[in-house]
């Protein structure tokens, strides 16, 4: 019998291989910090029922995409963009917050990214060799030692594990969204469509979102004009006002995984009570056809919560009252 919670071959993402789950402190909103509905960078949306899930011959049913299910959900706000390496500053500078790769030590890296002699140096993972673990590599020093984000403010942060996730969104006053609210969000308001956008993912040559161009892992042409991340409001937004919910940088979400979907809860689903890995949605600008195909909307991964890596980050929701 296949374990439910078992996450699938991470062809898209090394994990750091700690325990699956510490208990990490997280810091409270400081008085004041939540701004009134529409001035914090949130989008109001009605909730509602929809089709969550996909059945698609491009897919991965190991991954439980399907079955289709109804899913009614309460309204609630999201991020239009993913926290930004500015915001997670602010937050780092507001609380002294230490991430997981900065108290573990090291991160993940593309190995293109990296100079001939950090990269011949570094370990790699045996069946995703163009990962390197690169010590010192960090939210803020994204290719290790010497690199910094200063010409990156408005691109999303990452090397960000899924306890630092949600530490920056309890202090911001939010929360990370459920799977359910993820992709209702990611969807635009279409129905069963293959990306937020439609069905075509270049529709009329145009590039709608930041994936690998090329031939991966040796050359990416970066066609779509972007090597590794993209600023947070590159490309055009879905329908409900969302950017980058397609590639960019996959985005934890706040469920455990499970491939078994036939449980009770089908109004404001939250996933199993636990795991050892947790659900990651969208994919990132790492993701091509040939190995990954996981930036389409209903496509599913995850990790385990205290890993962290140079293409994974986060957007954060709360309720529609608060």
């Amino acid at each position: 019998m296949t374990d439910q919670s078992t996450p699938p071959g991470r062809c898209c993402m090394p994990s750091a291989g700690h325990s699956a789950e510490s208990v990490r402190p997280l810091p409270s909103p400081p008085a004041g910090r939540r701004t009134e509905a529409g001035t914090d960078g949130t989008v109001l949306l009605p909730g509602g029922e929809f089709l969550m899930g996909a059945e698609d011959a491009e897919g991965f049913p190991a991954d439980g995409e399907g079955p289709v299910r109804a899913v009614r959900l309460d309204p609630f706000r999201i991020d239009a963009y993913a926290v930004t390496n500015e915001q997670y500053a602010e937050f780092v500078a507001d609380t002294g917050y230490v991430t997981d790769a900065e108290r573990i030590g090291w991160s993940y890296v593309f190995a293109s990214f990296l100079p001939g002699a950090l990269r011949r140096g570094a370990p790699r993972p045996e069946h995703t060799p163009w990962w390197c673990g690169v010590g010192g590599a960090a939210w803020n020093r994204p290719e290790g030692p010497g690199s910094t984000v200063e010409d990156r403010a408005d691109h999303p942060v990452v090397h960000v594990s899924w306890h630092d996730a949600a530490a920056y969104a309890r202090w911001s006053g939010k929360r990370l969204p459920t799977e359910a609210e993820w992709e209702y969000a990611a969807r635009g308001g279409l129905e069963q469509k293959r990306y937020p956008w439609g069905d075509e993912l270049n529709p009329s040559g145009e590039y709608r979102c930041n994936i690998f161009r090329g031939t991966f892992p040796a050359k990416n042409t970066a066609a779509d004009g972007y090597r590794g991340t993209a600023p947070v409001d590159a490309f055009e937004p879905n329908g409900y006002g969302l950017y980058n919910v397609s590639g960019n940088v996959w985005e934890w979400c706040a469920d455990w995984w499970s491939t078994d979907h036939d449980g009770p809860a089908t109004t404001n689903p939250t996933g199993p009570a636990d795991g050892t890995a947790r659900v990651i949605r969208g994919g990132s600008h790492m993701c091509h056809r040939s190995y990954c195909n996981r930036y389409r909307v209903a496509a599913r991964s995850a990790n385990t919560p205290d890993s962290s890596s140079g293409h994974t980050g986060f957007r954060c929701v709360r309720d529609a009252g608060r």
